[in-house]
């Protein structure tokens, strides 16, 4: 008897573990869950991807379609966790849940937890290292001649904060509370002055100056899809030309290989917002269509998560002069998929912080907002969010203090307490997306004879779904979908049966979705009524009672396979 599995979200899951979790998920639910690689990482681990529908209403590479991915950026581990919880939610609710049932009976699923497993195997190491994204060393190859490297210093599987006394420090200890280190203010003097820097070790330290080094390994993988790919002068991380790395590589060529997925979502940490597109581009320079549509979907996702939705380009940049390129621009800009980028978690929300500017925010803020922060961690964490300082004897720099925000356990990441609390939001957006993708449909057949042996047959479909059957304009300006291709299949070895009137192949019309234009209010009606109709005529000379297969299929709106009886 197959065991149900009874995963945990409090928990990071390592790669041999998250593999076991993953098959066992195919194990106990073969009708629904099948578990594929889809290529291997740099240091040649597995990428898999979950592919989850009824098998018993179709394969699913004829059904619409929806990817979400987590964990391209090493730390990012919560990314994994939202990916894990909403497959656990469409097996075990499938079959008592109307929605998710109605989601894997008519449309495919695919999710990827993890892009990035050598990344996150460090990140998840008992001495672990906090790094962008892939492990490859990049971009040279050569270790560091000084400089402070990042890493766990003491030997106690966190990588905190050093503080080190400077009467020319950039921080002191708050007065209202002295864990607390704030910003020395412009003009101040007299004071206890320290120097704050990342726990690690230096190399030729010269007893003045320090220097934190680069990571070796300085990919961004979300900077190597190929929309927008820039150089490293441009865009850091971005490897050494498009799809470069074998991750990121592995993802396109699946999602190429499926131009069923019509919509897809990849999670991240941290902010707590959900980033639509255009990372590189204004919304005046977007189709308006696409942008309203966008528009539309974020604010269910607002509804559903609580989580605020904003542009790429217009409220979540590094630097205002910074351009972001990315996974959400690939699959928006070259293949006109709807998609989304999820920022996970936010601590500062979580401690009671409710007005905050993304980015700003880190840039500068109040010390109010330290101390909320302060509390949370005393209050919600028992004090381990940020650590107290204590005393530690480096052999570079002496007598220090280690201490400060655990960053990776509490800010990119939520406390374990609180991580299956933060991914529970998404699942009912996710479905609710997936279930507005096109859907082609069987509407009708005919057949009429015109004489003993002619015959015209008609196919009629429709699409059920919200969205068109291109999904956005831009899936049309470029090229990546077709209309409706029917076709009918004669038998190649009856000479009695032939086409006398139609091509055997149709590019039929692009069909529109149940979305409706504009509201009943409008000056104008819609006078596209059945846009989301479409018929095909042929005319068949063969003997009555013979069985003809047809087919009308879209790249992103499934396919309809249906017989028709000659009688």
């Amino acid at each position: 008897m197959t065991t149900t599995p009874a995963p945990r979200f409090d928990v990071f899951y390592r790669y041999d573990a998250l593999t076991e979790l993953l098959k066992a998920y195919a194990d106990a639910y073969p009708q629904l869950v099948s578990i594929a690689s889809v290529g291997k990482s740099f240091e040649g681990r597995e990428l898999w991807v979950a592919t989850v529908t009824n098998r018993a209403t179709g394969p699913d590479d004829e059904k619409p379609a929806f990817w979400a991915d987590g964990n391209i950026h090493a730390a990012e581990l919560t990314a994994s966790t939202a990916v894990l919880y909403y497959l656990h939610q469409l097996v075990t609710q499938y079959g008592s849940d109307a929605r998710i049932t109605q989601l894997l009976d008519t449309r495919a699923v695919y999710l990827c937890p993890r892009i990035n497993p050598d990344g996150a195997e460090l990140a998840l190491a008992d001495k672990p290292r906090h790094i962008r994204s892939g492990t490859r060393r990049y971009p040279h190859e050569e270790d560091p001649v000084d400089g402070l490297t990042t890493e766990d210093v003491d030997g106690d599987g966190r990588v905190l904060f050093m503080r080190v006394p400077d009467p020319h420090g950039t921080y002191r200890k708050s007065e209202r509370d002295p864990r607390l280190m704030v910003p020395r203010q412009p003009g101040e003097f007299g004071g206890e002055y320290y120097r704050v820097m990342p726990e690690g070790y230096l190399e030729n330290y010269d007893g003045l100056t320090i220097n934190v080094n680069k990571d070796l390994e300085g990919l961004d993988l979300n900077r190597n899809f190929p929309a927008y790919w820039r150089q490293e002068f441009e865009q850091v991380g971005a490897g050494d030309y498009p799809t470069s790395e074998p991750e990121v590589k592995a993802v396109v060529d699946f999602i190429l290989a499926h131009p069923n997925i019509g919509a897809g979502i990849s999670y991240h940490t941290h902010s707590g917002v959900i980033l639509r597109p255009m990372g590189t581009q204004s919304d005046d320079d977007m189709i308006p269509e696409d942008l309203w549509s966008y528009k539309r979907f974020s604010a269910l996702g607002t509804e559903h998560t609580g989580y605020p939705a904003i542009s790429i380009w217009h409220d979540f940049k590094y630097h205002p002069k910074e351009i972001i390129g990315g996974t959400q621009d690939w699959l928006y800009e070259h293949l006109g998929a709807l998609f989304w980028v999820v920022e996970l978690w936010a601590p500062n929300r979580a401690a009671g912080i409710a007005d905050y500017k993304w980015i700003d925010w880190y840039r500068e803020h109040g010390e109010d907002d330290d101390l909320k922060l302060l509390k949370w961690s005393d209050e919600h964490c028992d004090g381990l969010a940020y650590v107290d300082w204590k005393p530690y004897m480096h052999p570079q720099l002496g007598a220090i203090e280690i201490g400060g925000w655990d960053k990776m356990n509490y800010w990119r990441n939520p406390p374990p307490q609180l991580r299956e609390k933060e991914v529970e939001r998404f699942p009912a957006w996710m479905t609710q997306i997936a279930l507005s993708l096109p859907r082609l449909e069987l509407l009708r057949t005919e057949v009429r004879a015109l004489g003993p042996d002619t015959w015209r047959i008609k196919l009629a479909v429709a699409n059920s779904g919200w969205l068109p059957a291109y999904v956005t304009k831009r899936a049309l300006a470029r090229k990546t979908v077709r209309g409706v291709i029917f076709e009918i299949h004669l038998p190649s070895d009856r000479a009695d049966v032939s086409l006398v009137g139609g091509k055997a192949r149709v590019e039929g019309p692009q069909l529109e979705g149940h979305a409706p234009k504009n509201s009943l209010q409008a000056f104008l009606a819609s006078r596209e009524v059945t846009a989301d109709r479409a018929v095909v005529e042929w005319v068949v000379r063969a003997p009555q009672g013979t069985q003809l297969a047809m087919t009308a299929r879209t790249e992103r709106a499934g396919v309809v396979h249906t017989d028709v009886v000659l009688d």
